[in-house]
């Protein structure tokens, strides 16, 4: 399996593409990462130094790959963070140049916008970009909450409310969505919940809650799902999966008390996570 992952990257820590491209590769996957951001360390720190690349440098980089001929070999694209509306559309011409040489490959966009609590921080435009371009593109959708909340216009107070806005946000072109980080009325104070709807059915897993705040999680995770939901078809079978891998992940962090997720030393959670659980139909 081939994969083509075009986000953000950070030398130091494990944000976009530097939480993405391990964990596939953990799992087998050939990864073509092309970053949109290099930057010493992910912003949350309050300072950091690098740069942002615009959209023909991603483009310029397609063009290199494409010319090794070796495009139509990619099995699926994978996207993040977009620091502009130029990436934005330079992301999905790649995704088009690679469907066209491979009708089977499957687009999944993290439509990073927001997070309860934070609001919107990304750029000017990009939720709309997101809303009406990037999502509608995309065969598989990673948002959080208050990211499924944005793109469907609907509130998610219930587990009904959930499902409705899965389903409208299927209305616009993803055949999977995966809803990250759900507090829902039925959700316990001590879990959290992820929630998967493809084809008009809904899974939900149920983990606790861990005492952590840490970067890049979210690229992990929807990285994870894409590529078991590509090996096996399921969102069932995709979400058991990724769920077990990230929760092993972030435990081990909160048991280190370390502000980055431990990517490398919790590297055996991708392949054989310590701690499963049930994959409920709801």
């Amino acid at each position: 399996m081939n994969v083509l992952s075009i986000q953000s990257h950070v030398a130091y820590g494990h944000v976009g593409n530097a939480s993405a491209v391990f964990p596939m590769q953990r799992l087998g996957v050939e990864v073509w990462p092309i970053h949109t951001v290099q930057f010493s360390n992910h912003t949350g720190y309050g300072s950091w130094k690098g740069r942002v690349f615009d959209g023909p440098a991603i483009e310029e980089l397609v063009d290199g790959i494409a010319e090794r001929g070796v495009l139509e070999r990619c099995n699926g694209v994978l996207s993040g963070y977009m620091g502009s509306a130029d990436i934005g559309n330079a992301i999905l011409s790649a995704v088009a140049r690679v469907r066209e040489l491979n009708p089977e490959a499957l687009y999944c966009c993290d439509p990073v916008i927001g997070d309860v609590g934070r609001g919107i921080f990304v750029r000017p435009g990009i939720p709309e970009f997101m809303r009406d371009q990037a999502v509608p593109a995309a065969d598989i959708i990673t948002p959080n909450q208050f990211e499924l909340n944005y793109l469907s216009g609907l509130p998610t107070e219930t587990l009904r409310d959930v499902k409705q806005a899965v389903s409208a946000v299927q209305q616009l072109g993803p055949r999977a969505v995966l809803v990250t980080s759900v507090e829902a009325q039925e959700t316990p104070a001590d879990s959290i919940d992820l929630i998967a709807g493809e084809g008009g059915r809904f899974w939900r897993v149920r983990t606790p809650k861990l005492a952590l705040s840490v970067n890049g999680a979210g690229d992990a995770i929807a990285a994870l799902f894409f590529v078991h939901y590509a090996r096996s078809g399921s969102a069932a079978t995709a979400l058991a999966e990724a769920s077990a891998s990230v929760y092993g992940l972030l435990k081990r962090t909160a048991e280190a008390g370390s502000r980055e997720i431990l990517t490398i030393a919790a590297q055996d959670e991708f392949v054989s996570p310590t701690h499963r659980f049930i994959v409920e139909e709801v």
